[in-house]
């Protein structure tokens, strides 16, 4: 499997050696939205759900998330992050966007930690709101932007 990076060329898993690779700025934009019942946008949007203000406890879900990221994903670099910002948006009355921008300067990107933070604060949104609405849905979960590295700058809108 020469074309995926965690495999040798005899098929074992192994952690992809960044040693030689230039230290630079690196930043990953992740984005996911949940679904939900109108009413459960309304509890959470003017902060009456009986748990607590769901949206600062999952900001702080998903800031943990995309730091224990390397716990949660196998082969993943440790990476000592620069910063962790989670943004909400409601895109429409029965959608929360979640949107997280992580920021490191070193060897290897951060899109993962940006990705598991998204889903970390989804995930917190969905165990705070279970009891009022069991057909929530989370995704899609996806990787808006990125740059730094060799690969440099790239956007979801531009390919």
């Amino acid at each position: 499997m020469p074309d995926l990076s965690h495999f040798d060329d005899r098929g074992q898993s192994r952690m992809v050696d960044v040693g030689d690779k230039p230290i630079s700025q690196r930043m990953a934009r992740a984005s996911g939205v949940v679904h939900m019942a109108e009413e459960t946008l309304t509890l959470i949007r003017d902060r009456r759900l009986a748990k607590g203000d769901v949206l600062e406890i999952a900001r702080l879900a998903g800031i943990m998330g995309a730091k224990r990221t390397p716990d949660l994903i196998p082969l993943c670099h440790p990476l000592p992050l620069d910063s962790v910002a989670i943004e909400f948006g409601f895109p429409d009355d029965a959608s929360l966007k979640i949107e997280a921008t992580t920021r490191v300067t070193a060897r290897t990107g951060v899109e993962i930690e940006a990705l598991a933070a998204v889903s970390v604060a989804a995930l917190t949104v969905y165990d705070m709101c279970k009891s009022v609405d069991r057909g929530i849905s989370i995704g899609p979960i996806q990787l808006e932007e990125k740059s730094g590295g060799r690969s440099g700058h790239w956007r979801r809108d531009e390919g």
